[in-house]
């Protein structure tokens, strides 16, 4: 039986601890080894993820210093399971005790009490968001596998909050231009409304959503499978179960609908190594494998569940309650959000690359 914390085939990460508990960590088994890897490399994108980076995401001050604990010596991978553990150094389960008895309304506290019979009241334990420092530390492990074996990168940023919509050109957003700004909007106009936006949101006790958008560089053709483990279907799961993630698309997604076929079909054209597309409507994937263009999806998150406003509930004894939400919460997401769409993109990645080059192909 699982209970849902592994992902991937080859490349397997499993994720573990509670938003309040003593840490957080992951194991991560199938990475070759003589990878170089450090500390560091997983403290860069950890960095992106951690909480109190700006004014306009949840004050709770945690370093979130990467340990690695196995599988890497002498700065290299050594081809045994790599485990990673985060501490937690400002939880406050005591700020969680009102909670005890109370369901808050979207968020998984009733579910998972329906699921297991039981739930971890501090901060929502498994299902906080906290857990993603797992799938981060796993991501940064992908990242240096994808970029040292094929060359591929992995970039997202926010491309929309609430109404407030930004318009960038994927083939040439940088991570600096990412990174520029707290919002990690690389438009500066849309950045600065939709800092407007979030800081009003939380001054009136509200939250707000938006989406993320993520390209994949250099992917190159025959990356995923037929039928159930094509491409995009991953992606979509790993996306999916991100916290507060809400919807996928790839390429044009839904607006593919309002096209003909003839609109919407990707033209080939003869290439240097090989047909190349004139157009990326499939979003880089056709059939469920990878075609040689940029993969390019968006993820919708919806806005942060827990509010300082008063909300209608019931408690534990199916009583009529009113929830008054106290604690450190992010007024939006998104901003955090990037890496961890980068992270989950970057998993399934490395665990299709190494699904294709375990297939042992005869010459033509």
């Amino acid at each position: 039986m699982t209970v849902g914390s592994t992902f991937g085939s080859l490349f397997r990460v499993s994720t573990w601890g509670e938003s309040h508990g003593e840490g957080i960590g992951v194991v991560v088994d199938g990475c070759p080894p003589r990878l170089p890897l450090t500390d560091q490399h997983l403290q860069t994108d950890l960095d992106r993820r951690r909480p109190g980076q700006s004014s306009i995401t949840t004050q709770r001050s945690e370093p979130d210093h990467a340990e690695i604990l196995s599988g890497v010596f002498e700065g290299v991978t050594t081809g045994s399971p790599i485990a990673v553990l985060v501490r937690n150094s400002d939880a406050r389960p005591g700020a969680y005790e009102h909670l005890r008895d109370v369901y808050r309304p979207s968020h998984a506290d009733y579910t998972y009490e329906a699921r297991f019979g039981v739930r971890d009241w501090r901060g929502g334990g498994r299902a906080s968001a906290r857990e993603t420092i797992g799938r981060v530390a796993a991501g940064a492990v992908a990242r240096q596998l994808l970029q040292q074996a094929a060359g591929i990168e992995v970039l997202a940023w926010v491309s929309q909050v609430h109404t407030v919509f930004s318009d960038v050109d994927s083939d040439s957003v940088t991570l600096a231009e990412v990174e520029a700004d707290q919002t990690r909007c690389p438009d500066p106009d849309a950045a600065a409304a939709m800092t407007f936006a979030i800081d009003a949101a939380r001054r009136d006790g509200n939250s707000l959503g938006g989406i993320v958008t993520c390209v994949a560089r250099n992917v190159p053709p025959g990356l995923g499978d037929p039928v159930f483990d094509r491409l995009e279907a991953d992606l979509a799961k790993g996306m999916l179960s991100l916290p507060a993630s809400k919807g996928f698309d790839i390429g044009s997604g839904f607006e593919a609908v309002t096209m003909t076929g003839l609109e919407h079909n990707d033209p080939f054209t003869p290439g240097e190594l090989g047909p190349v597309t004139t157009s990326n409507r499939s979003g880089g994937v056709q059939g469920g494998i990878s075609n040689g263009a940029d993969l390019l999806f968006r993820v919708a998150f919806k806005p942060t569940a827990t509010i300082a406003s008063p909300q209608e509930t019931v408690d534990t004894s199916n009583r009529r309650a009113t929830l008054e939400a106290r604690g450190r919460h992010d007024p939006c997401v998104l901003p955090r959000a990037v890496p961890l769409v980068e992270s989950m993109a970057l998993l399934t990645l490395a665990d299709h690359w190494l699904r294709y080059r375990a297939i042992d192909v005869l010459p033509a």
